[in-house]
């Protein structure tokens, strides 16, 4: 038995309710909130409607005829209902409210209750949900560390992880630019799987590392003799694409002539194969990438100012890894457990000061760099911890003297904080002990990282046990040696 209000309504009660009389009076206490309740005296019924249309309340009794509420509660709960349940019982006692708080009922009814009771109950649980499926939907927004072959959970990733999404089920083309190696690949890899199209292929082409006179024949294909060396057909990246993505990456690198009939790919799905007079239709999405920046390419004259329009729908700006914060290390420790597994060694973990070593680094290379470090200390060693010493220069501190600055740019270290220094300049005042000039140099570096030490440590390209063990020598000593 279902009540509805006149207009449509704004959610829906389900009352779990055996008698009839009750039943209909609860329903007629409802009509106020603009509700559409549905009467439902059978815990088993109850249950069987709620996994088809989970109602936003349940008003569950708890003496029903063929089983007890707190049963049907309980299956609720196991079973993660997406509805907020209110118990109902003429039974009241402090260990039944108890035990069907337990089991996730929002509130508890005794009966007899007043209609204002009831109303403020089911609005109060009504708002709770929803405000509780508000705060899921922002920690899934805001707390993914991982997302579609992605690691780290920085803000700047939690927006490109949004853009995504948000991409994902049009046709639009996205064009996505960055710096080399910040995962222009992974992110295309990622739309087309989170994409409607994530069963048909996903086809990529480096418009970078193809000879410019095979770009053609590689996008669209050729037919036999239709230059030197064709001498087969050939299907290109568009049609093997078909009903899928087709990811152009490093698109800058695209010359003109090749720009233009791209272009008019785009515009119409339609396509030529080299020596080929016959037009082709493929339902495509394009994405495409360069390390470039595209609008400096147009003005330059080297791509095509409608085609840049054309391609630039949906713009994704891919972070270089210097401003992703603690993401460095998450994956480092994501490359670490792999590589570890893959070539049978025994890393489970960083030292502290190998951690400050890679998150103080500015990776210039980005991610594809990280990686290669990470694969570099795993093969060449072996242990539960990967020390300083492991990584390879300049992030162990035994290169050339580099370290990353707050604005992740390497610079020269001071020649105080170099090792071998022993004075400063010879213009520059009375030569003084070294230990001085060192103790200075550290503590400058120690006020620059806000007291920071395995950091300051790593800029100084020094074990941070090197700075403790100081530390103990200056603050015993009054004065010099």
């Amino acid at each position: 038995m279902t009540a509805k209000s006149p207009a449509a309504p704004r959610f829906s009660v389900l009352l779990v309710e055996d008698t009839p009389s009750l039943a209909r009076l609860y329903a007629e206490y409802l009509r106020k909130l603009d509700c559409e309740v549905t009467i439902e005296p059978i815990g088993a019924r109850a249950l069987e409607f709620i996994r088809e249309r989970p109602p936003e309340v349940a008003l569950l009794d708890l003496q029903l005829p063929d089983m007890n509420g707190l049963e049907v509660l309980e299956k609720l709960q196991s079973e993660r209902a997406p509805t907020g349940v209110v118990v109902i019982t003429a039974h009241g006692s402090v260990n039944t409210a108890v035990e069907a708080m337990r089991l996730g009922a929002y509130d508890f009814l005794v009966k007899p209750f007043s209609a204002d009771r009831l109303l403020v109950t089911v609005r109060n649980t009504v708002e709770r949900l929803r405000l509780e499926r508000i705060v899921e939907t922002y920690r899934e927004d805001l707390g993914r560390d991982r997302f579609h072959g992605f690691i780290g959970g920085s803000p700047a990733m939690q927006a490109v992880y949004h853009t995504i999404e948000s991409a994902a089920a049009s046709k639009a083309t996205v064009f996505i630019t960055g710096e080399s190696g910040t995962g222009k690949e992974v992110c295309a890899e990622a739309i087309h799987r989170a994409s409607p199209r994530r069963q048909a292929p996903f086809i990529a082409l480096n418009c970078g590392a193809i000879p410019k006179d095979l770009m053609e024949s590689e996008i669209f294909g050729h037919v036999k003799g239709a230059f030197t060396g064709a001498i087969s057909d050939r299907t290109g990246a568009a049609a093997k694409a078909n009903g899928g993505t087709l990811f152009l990456d490093e698109i800058a690198e695209m010359e003109l002539a090749l720009q233009t009939k791209l272009l008019r790919f785009v515009q119409t799905g339609t396509f030529q194969k080299v020596g080929e007079t016959r037009q082709e239709s493929v339902d495509i999405r394009i994405i495409c990438a360069t390390n470039r920046d595209p609008l400096a390419e147009v003005r330059d004259g080297r791509f095509r100012e409608d085609l840049y329009y054309r391609l630039h729908v949906v713009p994704i700006q891919m972070p270089p890894l210097r401003d992703r914060g603690d993401d460095i290390l998450a994956v480092a420790r994501a490359f670490l457990v792999a590589y570890a597994r893959e070539e049978g060694k025994h890393f489970r973990r960083f030292a502290v000061e190998a951690e400050a070593r890679l998150a103080a680094y500015a990776w210039p290379g980005n991610v594809r760099q990280l990686q290669n470090v990470i694969r570099n200390a795993v093969v060449l060693n072996d242990g539960e911890e990967v020390t300083p010493e492991m990584l390879p220069p300049p992030i162990s501190g035994t290169g050339n003297g580099a370290m990353a600055t707050d604005t992740g740019v390497s610079a020269p270290l001071p020649a105080a904080a170099m090792p071998g220094a022993t004075m400063a300049a010879a213009d520059a005042g009375p030569i003084v002990p070294l230990w001085q000039v060192e103790k200075q140099a550290i503590e400058k570096a120690i006020d620059a990282c806000d007291g920071n030490i395995p950091r300051a440590a790593a800029l100084l390209q020094i074990s941070a046990s090197t700075i403790y063990r100081k530390k103990q020598v200056w603050d015993g000593t009054s004065g010099g040696t």
